[in-house]
């Protein structure tokens, strides 16, 4: 995977960040969902790299980065704090203005830097995710067993940690089957399964990635619900689902984000970028490079 690449790692003020970069062009930063790496980009990330120079990091608390204490109401995590560690990321590989993707996790730190930071986003692409107000305002029986997870990843610690961690392969395995609708994860190549196992293994990342979400279900909706109404986004807004997911049409739900929003829904489940990397690609670059 990733051959093109080159490796690397940047201190930023608060974390220290695994990287990947490959292509040359203008720069495009990828930004990995949940409960994956930046390895989620390495069918999609070669295809672009061949027009842009692209960017793929793990979050802080995830994968190769340094997974830093969440502090007071996981303020570590907040998206806000987050979204400055690729800022810095990009700022130290020569790039202060950018494309954003983001999947899934990646999606909330990408809002939130492109709402915070607008001067840094030239053309931003959100996968498979809604606005946390959207989800909350949405709640049906049938939605809340489908995000069932947020509510009992952020349960005070350590219960979902000594949960998970008692089996962590089986969670990462089952959550993947259940947001895709794949029971023999055919997506995901043995390569990737072994990167995703290795580093959701760390019993530490265990902890930081509940952290993140702990974050989301409080800081983070805070902040998003102050500011729904007042910002939206300033770049063109490209929205990607999997038509067979649980998410539904999500162009909708970002239009009051956004005034230029252009949507694709695609036969697949959650995960784009390995489920259909093809379409999902294609359908990038050409939003990318108009």
């Amino acid at each position: 995977m990733f051959e093109q690449f080159e490796p690397g790692r940047i201190q930023t003020s608060e974390a220290e960040i695994a990287y990947l970069r490959g292509g040359t062009g203008p720069p495009v930063l990828l930004l990995h969902g949940y409960p994956q790496t930046h390895v989620m980009w390495h069918r999609v990330a070669p295809v672009l790299a061949e027009r842009f120079t692209v960017v793929c990091t793990d979050l802080r608390g995830h994968g190769d980065s340094s997974k830093p204490d969440g502090g007071y109401r996981q303020a570590a995590y907040a998206k806000a704090v987050m979204a400055l560690d690729q800022i810095e990321v990009m700022e130290a590989l020569g790039f202060d203005r950018f494309h954003l993707v983001g999947h899934d996790r990646g999606a909330r730190v990408a809002h939130r830097l492109a709402l915070d930071h607008p001067d840094r986003v030239s053309r931003l692409a959100l996968l498979d995710i809604v606005p946390i107000s959207a989800v909350m305002e949405t709640l049906t029986r049938e939605s809340a067993m489908s995000v069932y997870h947020w509510f009992f990843l952020v349960q005070p610690y350590d219960l979902p940690e000594r949960l998970v961690g008692a089996d962590p392969s089986f969670y990462l395995r089952w959550h993947l089957r259940s947001w895709s609708g794949d029971e023999h994860l055919s997506f995901v190549t043995d390569e990737a399964m072994e990167a995703y196992e290795r580093a959701f293994s760390d019993p530490r990342a265990i902890h930081t990635t509940m952290e993140d979400i702990r974050a989301l279900m409080a800081i983070d909706y805070e902040a998003e619900l102050a500011d729904r109404g007042k910002r939206t986004f300033s770049c063109p807004l490209l929205v990607l689902w999997g038509a067979r997911g649980k998410s539904g049409d999500i162009a909708a739900a970002w239009r009051e984000w956004a005034t230029d929003v252009r949507g694709h829904g695609l036969g697949c489940g959650h995960f784009l970028a390995e489920e259909r990397p093809e379409e999902t690609a294609a359908l990038l670059m050409e939003f990318l490079a108009e």
